[in-house]
């Protein structure tokens, strides 16, 4: 779903930025990191708050080295057209019913309870996950780089930026992407320390704005990139729309994190 990058360098580093922004709004991420940091609120609540951070460090460093790889074995060649279309159905797939998932969670979690966030990867990596050292939460965050969506997108922008510019601009586009991912599930890991530390009723009115919100954006982001496939009308009034949607995501994710902290916090005595 990232067919129109932009070939100048401001243009697609901001563009890099804001897909690594919304990748680490895939719910499978944060779900993950929502169980990080639950595991770890009670006795290391420091691990629990910048749990998002190490995990986003891991899934970093794997994209980083993809993208140089790439730009070391592929700089001559242009990226198939069936790879970007196949890693933007998986990706579609994966945020849909993800989306769908997160959605019932909400209305099935009993009014009494903080919503847990649901994800399919998470479950892979089973008792690993319930750990408290940072540096395997960033292996965590390593593993789930390793799949067809993550690689492909990476990729594509890591040959766009050879052509452009070499491969140290790929590199560079590594970290880029990962600063991105940060911004949200740091958030998230800070977010879900705070919310289990006082699990009140504010606590779990922000946990459903939270989940309905990521849901939303899965839903969202996965219905369009449907509708860029399979029509060339809708494909021509999205084309060059990449920025502005970026925009559109971070802010929505902003917006909603900026509410659910807001709900979070203690009130007044």
């Amino acid at each position: 779903m990232i067919s129109s990058l932009p070939h100048d360098l401001a243009g697609l580093v901001l563009m890099v930025f804001l897909l690594g922004l919304r990748h680490g709004m895939d719910p499978d991420h944060l779900a993950t990191v929502d169980g990080l940091a639950r595991h770890n609120a009670q006795d290391r609540p420091r691990v629990a708050r910048w749990s998002g951070c190490f995990f986003s460090l891991g899934h970093g460093a794997i994209v980083t080295l993809v993208a140089a790889f790439v730009a070391a074995t592929l700089h001559d060649g242009a990226a198939p057209q069936w790879l970007e279309r196949l890693g933007a159905w998986i990706s579609i797939v994966f945020l849909l019913g993800l989306g769908i998932v997160n959605v019932v969670a909400v209305f099935r979690t009993p009014a009494d309870r903080v919503v847990r966030l649901a994800g399919f990867k998470g479950r892979w990596v089973g008792r690993i996950a319930e750990t408290g050292h940072p540096a395997v939460i960033a292996v965590i965050g390593a593993a789930f780089a390793i799949s067809f969506d993550t690689v492909s997108q990476t990729a594509l922008f890591s040959l766009t930026a050879v052509h452009l510019a070499g491969w140290p601009l790929s590199v560079a586009l590594g970290l880029v992407f990962t600063l991105g991912m940060m911004a949200t599930d740091g958030l998230n890991g800070a977010w879900v320390a705070r919310m289990i530390a006082r699990a009140d009723r504010r606590a779990r009115v922000a946990s459903r704005v939270m989940g309905l919100a990521i849901a939303s954006l899965g839903i969202g982001i996965a219905c369009l990139g449907m509708a860029r496939l399979l029509s060339a009308q809708a494909a021509a009034v999205l084309a060059g729309a990449e920025l502005p949607m970026g925009f559109g995501v971070a802010i929505i994710a902003a917006t909603s994190f900026a509410v659910a902290m807001r709900l979070a916090r203690p009130t007044a005595a």
